[in-house]
Order: structure tokens, then sequence, then C-alpha cells
């Protein structure tokens, strides 16, 4: 992991965004003292597991757009229990 003090930090930012997106994360210090990391955007997703939204996974289902689903009720009050 690189390190940047705070000053060269704010100068060089789009040189540290870019080395945080193809070296790995980048520290930053702030009186030698380590303050702060920056990571890529896909780094940060796989450390936090995100993940597509239900909305998203929905869409991809093969019965999306389908407009003559059915899903069949019991008609009846209760329904049997098996235990």
């Amino acid at each position: 992991m690189d390190t940047w003090k705070m000053q060269e930090a704010e100068t060089r930012l789009s040189e540290l965004i870019e080395r945080a997106d193809t070296s790995g994360p980048q520290q930053i210090t702030l009186n030698g003292r380590a303050v702060a990391v920056v990571l890529s955007r896909r780094e940060h997703d796989r450390l936090t597991g995100a993940r597509e939204s239900l909305v998203d996974f929905m869409r991809r289902s093969p019965l999306y757009g389908l407009d003559d689903l059915e899903f069949p009720r019991e008609q009846g009050l209760a329904r049997d229990n098996p235990l």
C-alpha cells in the first residue's frame, strides 16, 4: 500500500484515485499518522459484499414482463395442517 501525505494527496487527487483503482488501496497520513485509505469502488464492493438490488434481480427473471401469470389459491377458510 502506497502512503501519501495529506497535502500531496490533495494536490495529486486524480493520480491518487487512479492508483487506488489500478494498484490497490492508498493510505493518507496527516502529521505522520495514518488517517484514511482510498480504495477503488470495485474493492469497496468486494469488501462490503455489495450485491445487485432485489429489483435488478427480479428484472433478470425469465418471467419478467409476463402479464398472464396466475397464482391459484385455495378458497377455503383453513388449510390442512399435516402435523
